[in-house]
């Protein structure tokens, strides 16, 4: 793996909370703002058990998320990530991902409606970053 490339990836990630998911719904795309925290390369986005997204990522788990991107200028880095997307209930994880600003959606930590949905990246394409863009393939990586 390019490491540089890694570490560029990984500051937008870093530095980028909100962003947009995309699910499939009838082979059309569906995308909607959330925000996102990560571990590594491996993204994790809170919401509730009763929304379109879980339904659509339980027909189809493939998802797209664009990070980054100010607005602030034409050149702002930012990426598009496309990997696969699973609804995750562990309680630990829920607990890390969990901050009071969510409480207009879920209502505790322990809120029983509550998941986590864990995308884990299989390409993450780098864009605008002074150079044309570059691409890490983490499948060719297995």
């Amino acid at each position: 793996m390019n490491d540089s490339l890694k570490q560029k990836v990984l500051s937008v990630l870093e530095g980028n909370r909100v962003g947009s998911l995309a699910t499939i719904k009838n082979n059309k795309p569906h995308s909607r703002y959330m925000t996102f925290l990560n571990e590594g390369l491996t993204l994790y986005t809170p919401t509730t058990k009763d929304t379109y997204k879980t339904e659509e990522i339980e027909t189809n788990p493939n998802v797209h998320i664009l990070l980054g991107y100010f607005g602030e200028g034409m050149g702002d880095a930012f990426v598009e990530i496309q990997g696969t997307a699973e609804i995750k209930e562990d309680k630990d994880l829920k607990s890390r991902i969990w901050n009071e600003h969510m409480e207009k959606w879920i209502k505790s930590p322990d809120d029983p409606d509550y998941i986590v949905l864990k995308i884990q990246a299989e390409t993450i394409r780098l864009m605008n970053d002074q150079d044309a863009p570059k691409t890490l393939n983490l499948k060719e990586m297995e």
